[in-house]
């Protein structure tokens, strides 16, 4: 079969990229990523429901007063969940615990969080991983979705 005419080499190659595009990886742009005060009050979030948990289980209701500084971002990597814009950052930070007698501040401490874009992209929900017990064989994952403000 000869493809002598110009514009069936042009539809031929027309839906060869388009085949190929399709196959390719679809991740959402790190131009929309969160930024750092939206990574800082996700990592305060995860720590608040740390506390919360905690406390519950000591039955000892309290709230420490904390602060996080020098946020270093180290990995952004964006991919869908649930077909929303999702990004996966890790890194380190500082923490600065207020205490009644004294502050305590722990350097370093890594982060990983899943921050996930509303559908209106207005607000940003921090996504935590729920623990099942046969995860493995279902290769389905549970998410817990927390509202980032």
């Amino acid at each position: 079969m000869k493809f002598d005419q110009p514009w069936l080499r042009l539809f031929l190659a027309l839906l060869l990229s388009l085949a190929l595009t399709a196959c390719g990886n679809n991740t959402p742009p790190k131009g929309l990523a969160p930024g750092r005060d939206i990574v800082r009050h996700a990592i305060a979030r995860q720590l608040t429901l740390t506390e919360d948990r905690l406390t519950n289980q000591l039955d000892n209701p309290s709230t420490t007063e904390f602060e996080i500084k020098n946020l270093n971002i180290k990995n952004l990597t964006p991919v869908y969940i649930a077909d929303l814009p999702t990004y996966k950052i890790s890194g380190t930070y500082s923490l600065k615990l207020k205490l009644p007698r004294q502050d305590i501040t722990q350097n370093k401490n890594t982060f990983e969080v899943y921050l996930q874009r509303q559908i209106e992209g207005k607000t940003w929900r921090l996504l935590i991983r729920k623990n099942e017990s046969n995860q493995e064989e279902k290769k389905v994952r549970t998410w817990a979705s927390y509202l980032v403000t």
